[in-house]
Order: structure tokens, then sequence, then C-alpha cells
């Protein structure tokens, strides 16, 4: 996409932009995060000075997947937050439960990445040398599983199952880790996964079925 924009004179349209904040997620899909990143950014800031808004908490959304990958938090809930931000204000909702279930993820890695703690975060910390209070940890599953579960709730309504089956990873996941609710995870995972009827060797359907067996244990 880059080279036949670059080849016909393309270089200040949305094609070239796009080919870039797609090829920048492709980078950091393949270890190559901080290349992978750094077009991510350059593409999203050529998009944004064009005015236009179609397709952007998407790009946002690529933003912080990488992020998240590079172990960039504070960028990735930046850019989520925007993405979700610009969700409410102009409609545009296809990948809305996709953006709640980075948001979960970048939450959770917050609380496990040196160096990328937002203020936010900090105050809380802050907050919890209190007897009663929650420890950073702790607030960060509680966000991160309001995440999903609302990821979950929006891909349902969309009937997007691709999306619910990822927020649902998610969310079985992190009740694994907490050692909790593991057969409603795995009932909850069982029931989306049995749902698809081709796709089985997709990394999504292959992660799905791998944690449905771990959760029996």
């Amino acid at each position: 996409m880059v080279t036949l924009a670059t080849e016909h004179g393309f270089q200040q349209r949305l094609r070239l932009t796009i080919g870039q904040i797609c090829r920048g997620w492709a980078l950091a899909e393949q270890q190559q995060e901080e290349e992978g990143i750094e077009q991510i950014r350059r593409g999203l800031a050529t998009y944004s000075a064009a005015e236009t808004s179609l397709m952007l908490p998407y790009f946002l959304g690529f933003l912080a997947e990488a992020a998240l990958r590079g172990q960039q938090i504070t960028e990735g809930l930046a850019a989520v937050n925007e993405a979700l931000e610009r969700t409410q204000r102009t409609g545009e909702r296809f990948y809305e439960a996709e953006l709640y279930r980075l948001k979960g993820e970048l939450t959770l890695q917050s609380q496990t990445s040196p160096g990328q703690v937002s203020g936010k975060s900090k105050a809380r910390q802050g907050k919890s040398k209190t007897p009663n209070a929650q420890s950073p940890a702790s607030n960060a599953q509680s966000e991160a599983e309001e995440c999903f579960l609302k990821a979950i709730e929006i891909a349902r309504k969309q009937s997007a199952r691709l999306l619910e089956l990822r927020a649902t990873i998610s969310l079985s996941r992190l009740w694994r880790q907490q050692d909790k609710k593991k057969k409603e995870a795995h009932k909850m995972l069982a029931d989306i996964y049995g749902w698809f009827t081709e796709g089985f060797d997709t990394k999504d359907l292959q992660e799905a079925k791998a944690l449905i067996e771990e959760l029996v244990h």
C-alpha cells in the first residue's frame, strides 16, 4: 500500500498514511515494537493533520496494542483513553469492545512495568497505605476486570463474536491468576468458543482452546 501510494504520488493523501499506520502495527506484532510504534505515531500525526476523524479510534487502538507489546504503558493508556473519548463523541463504536479490552490489559500491565505507572495510579499507591485500602495491584485488577466485562457486554450487543472471544480470554486469564471463578470462566469461554465453526488455526481461537483446557485443572 505504501509503495503504490508513493509510486503514484499520493504522499500527502490518506492511503499512504493508513499504510504506514498498518505497517507499524505489523512491525510491533513481529517484536519490532520501537520501530512499529514510531511508524504509527508518524502516521497518526499525518492523519490527524488531515482533519479527518473517521476510523481514528481504530488506529489509536493499533497504537495502544503496539505500546502494550513494547511496555510503553503510559503511552498505551493515553492512546486508548483518547480513542474511547472519540468513540463517545462521534458514535463510531465498531472497535469499542476491543478498546476496553486493551485498556484492561494496559491497566494490569501498569502494575508490573517499572516507570510506567500513571499519576493517577501513583496517587492510589499513596492512599493504599491506609489500613482498609486495597493494594495498587488489587486496584488495577478490579479496574481491569470492569474493562473486560464492559468489553464483553458491548461485543455481545454488537454480535461481535471475535471481540467477545478476545475479551473473554482476557477476563478468564485474570480470574485464573486470581484463583477465583474458574468454573464460571471455563463456561463463559467454552460457550463463546463453541459458537465458531471455522478459523481454528487462528491465534485467538488457539489461545481460547488452550485456556479452556487449562481452566479444567
